[in-house]
C-alpha cells in the first residue's frame, strides 16, 4: 500500500503513536465507519486503537474520504538495497511473491535448513523500510545480527542494532528478542515499517502477543517451520502477522534442497523387575490424579498436579512416583545399551542426543564422555562445544531442549531422541537440526522408546507429521 498521506485539502485529523496505541485526533465521537479495533477514549477525547491496526486505520480513513496528518509512523525508508545478493531457490522466490500478493503481511512456513532467513532478507530488500527482527533467543539475535550485517551492513552505515541481553542500540535494522520487544515496544513500536517474527509460533503467548499489538509496522513477516500449537492459540498468529501465505514441508524439499533422511523408531523392553517397579509407581501416581480430578492433558493439568501434590504427604509421594516412572522409561538400561551401540556405529558421524530433561543429559554425558549443553551451560562454554563439534573434535553431544531450534549445526547428520515431549513441533525441530544440505549427506533420526510405558503414546503423538509418514 502507499504510505503517503493526502496533502490537500489541509488535514483536520491527526494520527499519533502513544505508548503502543494509535490516537486518531480530530474526529467526533459519533464518527461511523472506522476500522474494527477503534474505540472512543473519553479521557483523551479521541479515537484510539492498538498500534498494530495502523495500516487498517490508514486504509479506513482513505475509504471515508478523510484527510489526515500522519505523525504516528517515525520509521525510515532505506535509501539503498542489499550489498550481497544470493540467488534464491525457486521456493524462496515463490514465498516472497506470495507474501507480496497477500499485501506484505503473512507467514512463510519452511522446514529448518530451508533458508527462511534469506526470505526475510529478500523482504527487507523489497520493502526498504526500517526493520525490526524479533527472535526467541539471544543466540538467534547474534545469528541474525551477523547475517544482516553481512548482507546490508555497508549499505546502511555498517551498524545493525541490538535490543536485549544488556544492549540497547536502535538502528534502521535492529534485532531483538520477544522478551525485549514486549518490554520496549511501547516506545519502539513506531520506528519500524517492517517487523519480522522469527519462529513466530512463539508469538501467541500473552506477553509476546502484546508486544506485537504495540507495534504499528504495516508490513509483517512471520517465519516458522511449525506454526501449529498444542494450546490451540495458533489462529492468533494470523491476527498479529497475517495468514500462512506459503508453505513447504520437509518431504517436499528433502533430497534436492535438504539432506535425504530416514527415521528409525526403536522400541526397547523393561526387565521383569523394572516393569514391576514402573507399574507400581505409575499406579500410585495415576491414583492420585484420579482421586483429585486432575486431567494432565488439560492446559492447567500439570500445574494443578504440582500445587496439589505439595499439600499432603500422599501428594508428595505421588510426585516422587511420577518422577520415578518417568526416569525408568527415559533411562531404561536397554535404552542406554542401545545408545552405546548407536554412538559406536556412528562414531565417524556428528551425533546430537536429545533428552526431555537436564538430569538425563548429565547422566549421558558422564556415562559416554560426551559434552553436555543445557540452559545452564555458559555462553562461552556452549560456543566452544559447538565449535569443537563442527570441527570434529567431538563426535557427539547431549542436550535437552536448548538446541531444539535456532541453532545452525550443518555438520550434524545423526539425531538420537532418548526422550521428549509429545509435541509435534519439538520432534520436527529435532529432525530439522540434521537436515542441512551437504555433499553426499544422508541424515538419520533414531527415536528410542521404552515399550509398554507412557512413552509409546507420547511417541505416537509427536510423530503425527508428514515428515514421519
Amino acid at each position: 500500500m502507499s504510505e503517503d498521506a493526502t496533502s490537500a485539502p489541509p488535514p483536520t485529523t491527526c494520527l499519533r503513536f502513544v505508548a503502543g496505541t494509535i490516537e486518531i485526533a480530530g474526529l467526533p465521537a459519533n464518527t461511523a465507519g472506522l476500522p474494527g479495533g477503534c474505540a472512543w477514549d473519553e479521557r483523551s477525547a479521541c479515537w484510539r486503537a492498538p498500534a498494530c491496526r495502523y495500516a487498517d486505520i490508514v486504509r479506513g480513513l482513505r475509504a471515508l474520504g478523510l484527510t489526515y496528518a500522519d505523525e504516528a509512523r517515525r520509521y525510515d525508508t532505506l535509501t539503498s538495497a542489499a550489498l550481497v545478493h544470493r540467488e534464491p531457490r525457486p521456493y524462496q522466490t515463490a514465498a516472497l511473491a506470495a507474501w507480496r500478493t497477500a499485501g506484505f503481511r503473512g507467514v512463510v512456513v519452511l522446514p529448518t535448513g530451508a533458508g527462511k532467513t534469506l526470505v526475510a532478507h529478500l523482504a527487507i530488500d523489497d520493502r526498504k523500510r526500517s526493520t525490526l527482527v524479533v527472535t526467541p533467543t539471544l543466540d538467534l539475535v547474534r545469528q541474525w545480527h551477523d547475517g544482516l550485517r553481512a548482507t546490508f551492513g555497508a549499505k546502511i552505515g555498517g551498524t545493525i542494532g541490538i535490543v536485549g541481553g544488556g544492549d540497547y542500540d536502535v538502528q534502521p535494522l535492529t534485532v531483538t528478542t520477544y522478551d525485549s520487544a514486549y518490554l520496549h515496544m511501547e516506545h519502539l513500536g513506531c520506528r519500524f515499517g517492517l517487523v519480522v517474527f522469527d519462529e513466530c509460533h512463539h508469538l501467541p503467548g500473552e506477553s509476546y502477543a502484546l508486544g506485537a499489538r504495540l507495534c504499528l509496522a504495516p508490513f509483517r513477516l512471520g517465519l516458522t517451520a511449525t506454526p501449529e500449537r498444542t494450546d490451540g492459540r495458533d489462529p492468533l498468529i494470523e491476527e498479529l502477522v497475517g495468514p500462512i501465505v506459503y508453505r513447504k514441508d520437509i518431504v517436499e524439499l528433502a533430497g534436492e534442497y535438504l539432506a535425504d533422511y530416514e527415521t528409525v523408531r526403536v522400541s526397547v523392553d523393561l526387565s521383569t523387575d523394572e516393569r514391576t517397579e514402573y507399574e507400581r509407581e505409575r499406579a500410585l501416581y495415576r491414583q492420585f490424579l484420579g482421586d483429585n480430578g486432575i486431567v494432565m492433558t488439560s492446559p492447567r493439568g500439570f500445574s494443578e498436579f504440582i500445587i496439589r501434590s505439595s499439600r499432603t504427604e500422599e501428594g508428595r509421594r505421588a510426585f516422587v512416583a511420577y518422577r520415578r516412572q518417568r526416569e525408568i522409561a527415559f533411562t531404561a538400561p536397554a535404552k542406554l545399551d542401545y545408545l552405546d551401540r548407536l554412538l559406536h556405529q556412528h562414531r565417524r558421524d556428528r551425533t546430537i542426543v536429545f533428552t526431555q530433561d537436564n538430569a538425563t543429559v548429565y547422566l549421558l554425558s558422564r556415562r559416554f564422555l560426551i559434552p553436555a549443553i543445557t540452559h545452564h551451560t555458559k555462553v562461552s562454554e556452549r560456543s566452544a562445544i559447538l565449535a569443537g563439534f563442527s570441527q570434529g573434535q567431538y563426535a557427539a553431544l547431549a542436550t535437552s531442549k536448548v538446541l531444539n531450534e535456532g541453532v545452525d549445526i550443518p555438520e550434524a547428520n545423526v539425531a538420537i531422541v532418548m526422550s521428549g515431549s509429545g509435541s509435534v513441533r519439538e520432534h520436527v525441530q529435532r529432525l530439522g537440526r540434521i537436515l542441512r544440505k551437504g555433499e553426499g549427506k544422508r541424515a538419520v533420526l533414531y527415536e528410542l522408546v521404552t515399550g509398554g510405558t507412557s512413552e509409546s503414546m507420547t511417541s505416537m503423538r509427536r510423530r503425527d507429521h508428514v515428515a514421519y509418514r
